[in-house]
C-alpha cells in the first residue's frame, strides 16, 4: 500500500481576516505556527518517505515543522501553489463583491467565469493532479508522502486524482488550517481514507 497525506498550511492573519490569499506570500501567524507543530507531531507517526511543499512561505514553514518532527527532507514543487486570484488577492469577500460583483456571484455559486489574473479551476486541477500523480509514482510500496499545500489547491486535487467529477470538490468542502487528507493506494487503485483530519 502507498499513502499520500495532503496537508493544508497553518493559519495566517489573512485567513482570520477572510482575505483572498492566492499566490500572495503571507507568513503563518502565531496560531498557525502552533498548528503546524501540533500537526507535525501527529504526522510523525506516518514515517514519511517523501515531503513535498508549495514554495509559498505559509506552506513551506508548515512543511519545515513536519521535517523537524519526522526527519524527512523537504523539497519544493511550485505546482502545489494556491490558486491565483489576481486582483482579488488581499480583498475580503465583501470588498470583492463590491468591486467585482458579477464575477464574485459566479464564484460563490461555483459557476464558470473569466477574470484576468484569476486561475481557471480546471487548470488548477490539472497541475495539482500532476503533482500527486508524479509523487505517487515515485513512492515505493509501503511508502508515505506528505504534500503541504493550500485549501483551494487540495480541494481540486483530490477529485482530479481519484478520477471523480470536478463537482465533487464542492461536496468535499474546504479544509481547515493544518487539516489533512489521507489517500491510500493499492492493487485496486487509490481511495479516500480520511478528509479534514486534524491533530485535535
Amino acid at each position: 500500500m502507498k499513502r499520500l497525506i495532503l496537508l493544508r498550511h497553518g493559519q495566517t492573519e489573512w485567513n482570520t481576516a477572510g482575505r483572498f490569499q492566492g499566490v500572495t506570500d503571507i507568513d503563518l501567524d502565531d496560531v498557525g505556527r502552533e498548528q503546524a507543530v501540533a500537526a507535525a507531531k501527529v504526522l510523525a507517526g506516518t514515517a514519511p518517505t517523501l515531503l513535498v511543499s508549495s514554495d509559498l512561505r505559509r506552506a513551506r514553514d508548515t512543511a519545515v515543522a513536519v521535517s523537524d518532527a519526522t526527519g524527512a527532507e523537504m523539497r519544493i514543487d511550485v505546482r502545489l501553489r494556491e490558486r491565483g486570484y489576481g486582483p482579488w488577492e488581499g480583498l475580503t469577500r465583501a470588498q470583492a463583491r463590491e468591486r467585482y460583483g458579477p464575477q464574485m456571484a459566479d464564484w460563490e455559486a461555483r459557476r464558470p467565469f473569466t477574470l484576468e489574473g484569476v486561475e481557471d479551476p480546471m487548470d488548477l486541477s490539472v497541475r495539482a493532479n500532476a503533482v500527486l500523480t508524479d509523487v505517487s509514482a515515485e513512492l515505493p510500496d509501503g511508502g508515505t508522502a506528505i504534500l503541504v499545500s493550500h485549501g483551494g489547491t487540495l480541494r481540486q486535487a483530490v477529485p482530479a486524482f481519484l478520477g471523480w467529477e470536478p463537482s465533487a470538490a464542492d461536496t468535499l468542502g474546504g479544509l481547515g488550517n493544518c487539516h489533512w487528507v489521507d489517500l491510500r493506494g493499492g492493487d485496486r487503485g487509490w481511495r479516500l481514507h480520511g478528509y479534514n483530519l486534524s491533530a485535535s
